[in-house]
């Protein structure tokens, strides 16, 4: 795997028709600076509107992965993103002026061609990695798909498909490393059953299909007015059914092409994480939507590690995640209004925080003489301090705004703090629109609760 980013040497283009859409387009691969990333540009457009290729941009998974940014679509980007992560190319910027890229045989093998006429550019910047450190999981127990990324020193893929059907039945697929993508995999052309295809034709999609750029599936028998309806759909005199088979006889490139394919999904639906992945993939009927559902972990937790490395000390401590001096690069607050001693537990919408409870601390003084109580308005200061910490994670540039109280809800107070105590925070974000963000929070003193809210906040540019 490439230590360093890379990019195409010239620009490059091909044409043909949209798979759903059936739209005629014509796609251009430009050479892009390091750190760009994927970016879709919509050349038909007024404005030329950009679309990065972001899980957090990702709108629709039916039947294909459709991005939205600036007011404009891209549908279909994963065999496209595939042979971009195929290639181990880093930087590149994709001209459409369509909605869609060409679906060309179904497959990623023409985007492969193309790139390689490029040329591939190294560049000065270092390839950042997400490297998997313990096991990741994704599970959808309707549809029983599980996905799975453990450790490892290089990029490996496993797919399972089972589609209990007598043509198909269980088929792997194994990539031992990214370099055979381009061989073994770019060239396995996605597939559907015969029994969807009403379904999909109903919904407004494949009107760019042809048994040209796409494997149908025969898994159930058909009479000649089913036969007639299926060569209109693919604008063919007459077509040859099988009775289980593969409709038109058309030969598959390999006996598992179909979960080969869903490899290939598998990689250009991760791209949309934003960075390559060193470890093992094992996903078992994987889909659009548990793909993209995976990158968005693997994306919160990349994220996440980033911003642990960018505040942890370079020792750290077991069980610490960020100490004071780290908690003093995060929060503008400072004695005596500082109400966080450590972070215990960082993740996308949860944390936990610890502060510890002296009667040194200002507020005692006079609250109350002789019988020193926490103020429970300090109590949910100290919350939204750790809620503060937990939005590093939800915005890009958390050092950039101030984050303001628009509301406390439901806010209880079960039992008095005492000095002595250690107070130990427990909060989970519930939701973020715009800029505005809703927290839940609880607090405990050796494990009974002693106070509750629900924190409101808003954060503005600085």
């Amino acid at each position: 795997m490439y230590s360093k980013q890379h990019t195409i040497q010239k620009s490059v283009s091909l044409s043909g028709v949209g798979l759903h859409t059936g739209a005629p387009v014509q796609l251009t691969f430009y050479p892009a600076p390091e750190n760009h990333g994927y970016v879709f540009v919509r050349e038909d457009l007024p404005g030329k509107p950009q679309i990065r290729a972001d899980v957090d941009n990702v709108v629709d998974v039916l039947r294909g992965t459709t991005l939205q940014e600036n007011g404009a679509r891209v549908t279909t980007v994963e065999h496209t993103l595939a042979a971009l992560v195929g290639l181990q190319i880093d930087n590149v910027l994709i001209g459409l002026d369509g909605p869609e890229p060409p679906v060309m045989d179904g497959s990623s093998i023409e985007y492969i061609r193309v790139l390689l006429e490029a040329g591939l550019q190294e560049q000065e910047a270092d390839r950042e990695y997400f490297v998997v450190e313990e096991p990741m999981h994704y599970f959808e127990k309707d549809r029983q798909v599980d996905i799975a990324a453990l450790p490892n020193d290089n990029f490996r893929v496993s797919v399972m498909v089972d589609y209990n059907s007598p043509v198909l039945g269980s088929q792997h697929a194994i990539l031992e490393n990214i370099e055979q993508f381009q061989t073994d995999f770019a060239s396995c052309r996605t597939f559907c059953f015969l029994h969807e295809l009403e379904m999909l034709v109903e919904q407004g999609l494949i009107k760019g299909g042809d048994l040209n750029n796409a494997i149908v599936v025969v898994d159930k028998e058909i009479d000649e007015t089913e036969i007639t309806k299926l060569a209109k759909i693919f604008n063919r005199d007459f077509i040859t059914v099988a009775k289980e088979g593969i409709l038109n006889n058309t030969e598959l490139r390999y006996p598992n092409e179909p979960a080969r394919h869903k490899l290939l999904d598998v990689l250009g639906d991760l791209a949309l994480a934003g960075v390559p992945v060193k470890g093992q993939i094992i996903a078992a009927r994987p889909g659009h939507k548990a793909n993209i559902e995976f990158a968005r972990k693997i994306k919160s937790l990349h994220r996440q590690k980033k911003i642990e490395s960018k505040y942890k000390n370079g020792a750290g401590k077991q069980g610490v995640v960020f100490d004071i001096n780290a908690i003093q690069k995060i929060l503008p607050h400072r004695y005596p209004f500082l109400l966080v001693d450590k972070i215990t537990s960082f993740s996308e919408k949860h944390i936990e925080g610890i502060k510890n409870v002296t009667i040194n601390e200002p507020f005692f003084v006079g609250h109350f003489e002789g019988n020193p109580i926490m103020p429970g308005v300090l109590q949910l200061e100290a919350m939204a301090q750790i809620g503060g910490i937990l939005l590093l994670n939800a915005l890009e540039n958390p050092n950039d705004v101030w984050v303001y109280f628009l509301a406390i809800d439901n806010a209880r107070f079960k039992k008095p703090v005492i000095p002595g105590d250690t107070l130990h925070f427990k909060l989970e974000l519930r939701s973020i629109k715009r800029n505005i963000c809703m927290l839940s929070g609880k607090a405990y003193v050796d494990g009974v609760l002693v106070c509750e809210a629900d924190l409101v906040s808003s954060f503005v540019k600085k």
